[in-house]
């Protein structure tokens, strides 16, 4: 396993995580619980077809951080979308998003330990850093 790398341990944890389809769903309970803000954002949202994007992001913001272009180009179209001229996502609700994405996924992950929390952490802090410079 040390021969993995972050984007490796990610996508294999993500993979476990996913095998549950009450993974995205608990996710998203707990990401708009988290303040009344995130709940109004969400408020029309179809959740079928948003639990179908975030998983592809997710993948996506792996392979952004390993340095694929097509990725990178999605990820910043995807960062056009939430800026302040559309979707006015603040900088400030990226934090939530991803403590509630980790703490989802430690539950979801049967094999979570440090390596794979920090695995996460960097191939989301990559992607939570493009999206808030684009803001």
């Amino acid at each position: 396993m040390n021969d993995r790398t972050p984007k490796d341990r990610f996508l294999d944890s993500l993979d476990r995580c996913a095998e549950s389809e009450k993974f995205i769903p608990a996710f998203y309970a707990r990401f708009i619980a988290a303040s009344d803000e995130i709940g109004e954002k969400f408020k029309d949202t179809d959740f079928e077809r948003q639990n179908r994007m975030l998983l592809r992001s997710l993948r996506l913001a792996a392979g952004a951080t390993a340095g694929d272009s097509n990725a990178l180009r999605e990820l910043t179209e995807r960062a056009e979308t939430h800026d302040r001229h559309h979707l006015d996502i603040a900088p400030r609700l990226y934090d939530y998003w991803l403590s509630a994405l980790i703490e989802t996924a430690s539950e979801f992950d049967g094999q979570w330990n440090d390596t794979i929390e920090e695995a996460w952490l960097s191939t989301l802090g990559h992607v939570i850093n493009h999206m808030k410079r684009h803001y």
